[in-house]
């Protein structure tokens, strides 16, 4: 079974992108922490991100550098949290989070509920970062 980010490669579900190439796509987290908090996914649907081949591990970490690089030109912060999970969807991702503080990655603080329209301006916000 697809799972929903396997839907959103394919077009089936809308996703605010942020960018992609031939092997990675990058967009807006709809329940994000911060403003920017942005996911990383492989295009090969793979449960587990251990279980990617080596290139395609290290490819994803450098397509994921250049999206953090934006994001924190476009929300300016301290770092780019990065975090792997991979718990809520059965598709290898990363996030890359805005970060002050420890604290801003904490993913057991309520979700930040964010417009569509928002979640637009923030994606073309980063786009153009």
């Amino acid at each position: 079974m697809a799972s929903i980010f396997s839907k959103i490669i394919a077009g089936e579900i809308p996703a605010h992108k942020i960018a992609e190439n031939d092997d990675f796509l990058a967009f807006l987290d709809i329940m994000p922490l911060k403003e920017g908090h942005t996911l990383v996914i492989p295009k090969k649907e793979t449960d587990y991100i251990f279980d990617l081949n080596d290139k395609a591990l290290a490819d994803m970490m450098v397509f994921a550098k250049e999206i953090s690089g934006k994001i924190k030109s476009a929300f300016p912060c301290n770092r780019i949290g990065v975090t792997v999970i991979g718990l809520e969807v059965p598709h290898a991702h990363m996030h890359l989070i805005p970060i002050n503080t420890l604290d801003d990655m904490n993913f057991s603080k309520p979700k930040l509920q964010i417009s569509s329209v928002r979640l637009a301006e923030i994606a073309e916000k980063i786009r153009t970062a």
